[in-house]
């Protein structure tokens, strides 16, 4: 055998005893001692977390774009179905694509106005164009993107985490009062009690509650506090009644994609905000799992999210990101494995082909959700807070990185329009806090090494 051949199968030999070792128990493992049964209600548990937020945006943006009943239904069915996918993709460690992290993807809730925008003005047609070249751009730049690994030491990434945690915390806050801050009955009284019911239950468990009842916290008080808004007549059935089936997914069921420059330059900038997102929630979940992530790892991570944001323009959907709401998941439920991930995308494959099973999922209160999202993006927040107590704060300049980081993620997620003065392109980015956050993080950081070095020298 030549050189070349040993070569490769040394690679592929490496590779083998790698992934031998990553399934047994390196890392994440596939296989563990929960069992099946416990997988799936745990799977069941990350796919009604993730419901809601997901489900919203191509809520949102048919309604934008004019969508009729059947085709928002559709709309729905299509995007829980490739939701599907774009999570069996990322879970799935290959030489390829995959992190292989116990992660959910999801629409990324930062697309909604940008496509909102291009729909409506250029036609829903364009607006998948533009979503296959984001994707296209994703996957093209997955290995310049993840040679910034250094740019990610534990005073940034865990600066980052923080910001993506507590920034979600006014839409935990907003859907425990009722979804909507100009509806009438949003703080009535039945929100908060449901709301409130279903956090105090969670707590509860956590406290209370021993072994795999006590992994299920967040299961229970969804559950409990649906049982208890049905009591209260807060639910209601039509939606169920009124869904299909069956329903296949079609490719380009809405139009073929049509290709425009600044459409595609818009989500190109979108896309660049979720890939930040998606470094800080990939760190949180090596961090949680014990799992020092590679440059390999990060370009895996990037290509995943790249084919599925492809996909969806391809099959008429959304771009798909990683969720970071089913992080506290992961660390409040103390189970780890990627096995109840692939039971979560294998239910949501199921629900895709089931619009009517698939309606069941939208009877859960939105206030009911909101009393479980406190619970799970202030662990989110916490996690970050873990990371940066290896952080050295007797450094003056690890403390400014933090403090400056954190302060200006927080300050523009609470006030984004203090960049509407800027042109549209620069605000579609520095209105993301996460990602400002990242940018003053990572530029600091810069900085002071430099510094550090010029001193030493």
């Amino acid at each position: 055998m030549d050189s070349t051949g040993g070569n490769k199968l040394v690679s592929k030999e490496k590779w083998a005893q790698e992934q031998i070792d990553f399934d047994a128990g390196e890392g994440v493992p596939l296989e563990s001692s929960t069992s099946n049964g416990h997988a799936a209600v745990l799977g069941l548990q990350h796919l009604l977390t993730m419901y809601s937020g997901d489900v919203m945006v191509p809520l949102l943006i048919g309604a934008i774009v004019h969508f009729t009943a059947t085709q928002l239904a559709l709309l729905i069915s299509m995007d829980l179905f490739m939701c599907g996918i774009a999570t069996l993709l990322q879970v799935h460690r290959t030489r390829l694509v995959g992190i292989g992290l116990p992660v959910v993807l999801g629409c990324a809730v930062q697309v909604i106005t940008p496509l909102g925008t291009i729909g409506k003005t250029l036609g829903i047609t364009t607006m998948y164009g533009a979503i296959i070249v984001s994707g296209l751009f994703v996957l093209l730049m997955s290995g310049v993107f993840s040679k910034l690994r250094n740019l990610f030491p534990p005073v940034v990434t865990g600066s980052l985490i923080i910001v993506i945690g507590f920034t979600l915390m006014p839409v935990a806050i907003t859907d425990l009062g009722g979804g909507t801050v100009s509806a009438h009955d949003f703080g009535s009284l039945n929100n908060l009690l449901v709301g409130g019911f279903t956090l105090a239950l969670i707590i509860a468990i956590n406290v209370w509650g021993r072994g795999f009842i006590k992994s299920i916290a967040i299961l229970i008080g969804l559950v409990g506090g649906t049982v208890l808004a049905g009591a209260l007549g807060m639910i209601k059935l039509s939606t169920v009644s009124q869904s299909g089936w069956f329903r296949f997914p079609e490719p380009f069921m809405f139009g073929v994609p049509h290709f425009e420059w600044s459409s595609s330059v818009t989500m190109i900038l979108i896309a660049l905000t979720t890939m930040i997102e998606s470094t800080g929630v990939f760190f949180a979940l090596g961090d949680m799992t014990n799992r020092h992530l590679t440059g390999d790892d990060l370009k895996r991570g990037y290509r995943a999210e790249g084919i599925a944001q492809i996909l969806g323009g391809i099959f008429n959907t959304f771009p798909y990101s990683t969720f970071s709401e089913n992080v506290g998941v992961v660390q409040f439920s103390g189970v780890k494995t990627r096995k109840p991930i692939y039971f979560a995308g294998l239910f949501l494959l199921i629900l895709g082909l089931l619009p009517k099973v698939g309606a069941l999922a939208t009877v859960v209160p939105t206030p009911v959700l909101g009393g479980a999202m406190l619970v799970m993006f202030g662990t989110v927040g916490l996690q970050g807070v873990r990371i940066l107590k290896s952080v050295d704060f007797d450094d003056s300049r690890n403390l400014i990185v933090a403090a400056v980081s954190i302060g200006a993620g927080l300050g523009v997620s609470s006030v984004p329009s203090i960049f509407q003065a800027l042109p549209s392109e620069l605000y579609l980015i520095l209105g993301n806090g996460v990602v400002v956050t990242s940018i003053v993080a990572v530029l600091l950081n810069l900085i002071f090494k430099l510094q550090r070095k010029n001193e030493v020298n």
